[in-house]
């Protein structure tokens, strides 16, 4: 049986994110990110493209590390835990949901959404009861036997949403996760997200250019220049 992952508090503290070698011309994704994220909070990024909201979810998300600065998650550095313990906590720990899906298209529906659950060499039986239970929960029971070429992109969105609940994540990231749908499809996968955060008291980091999916959020947070520029709450 996985193991449930409470929602972390999250903080970063003087985060500095460069790209380029040094003394050639860097790129200066995040400057001086100071930010603090507690358990069951439901944020939206938002700000122009090249500000650094794809940057912040990476080191949110434990994919990146800061050129300098501090990430903690629950009082305790990221930068003191081993590669083991940080590829293990991504693995459990986090959901991502991603703009074109990335499902792999060679595997059907269920294959996609037990294959993180394989990762963590959760037993067959507890797999398959779980991927299928999951499917239902976003509405594809009848189609957990299809190829993702055999979806159409609300279908496919809501496999990847399946597939980054399926070891039971206490922080959910999503970078434009409606990027890709039409209307009707995007307000569905929102409606999928605010019902799956709200069930699993999980956190929920949506990074959005859309101001609807941005109002769903209890808290905003802009970005400017790799910059905090607004932090408000409120939906």
């Amino acid at each position: 049986m996985t193991a449930t992952v409470g929602a972390p508090r999250i903080e970063l503290s003087q985060v500095e994110r460069t790209y380029g070698r040094a003394g050639a011309e860097q790129v200066h994704a995040l400057r001086g990110v100071d930010l603090t994220i507690a358990p069951g909070e439901y944020l939206s990024v938002e700000g122009p493209s090249g500000c650094g909201k794809t940057t912040l979810l990476n080191l949110l998300g434990l994919l990146d590390a800061p050129t300098s600065g501090e990430v903690r998650w629950d009082g305790r550095s990221v930068g003191s835990r081993t590669d083991r313990e940080r590829a293990r906590l991504r693995l459990t720990g986090v959901g991502f949901i991603f703009q074109r899906f990335y499902l792999l298209p060679t595997l059907t529906a269920f294959e996609n959404v037990e294959l993180p659950m394989r990762a963590l060499r959760t037993p067959r039986a507890e797999r398959q009861r779980r991927a299928t239970a999951l499917l239902e929960e976003v509405g594809l029971g009848p189609r957990q036997r299809a190829y993702p070429h055999q979806l159409s992109g609300g279908e496919e969105q809501r496999v990847a949403v399946a597939r980054a609940l399926a070891n039971r994540p206490g922080l959910l990231l999503a970078d434009e996760p409606t990027g890709e749908l039409d209307s009707q499809n995007a307000t569905g996968v929102m409606e999928l997200l605010d019902r799956v955060r709200a069930d699993r008291d999980a956190t929920l980091v949506v990074v959005t250019h859309n101001p609807e999916v941005a109002a769903r959020a209890g808290r905003h947070l802009a970005l400017l220049d790799g910059r905090i520029s607004a932090d408000r709450r409120g939906a």
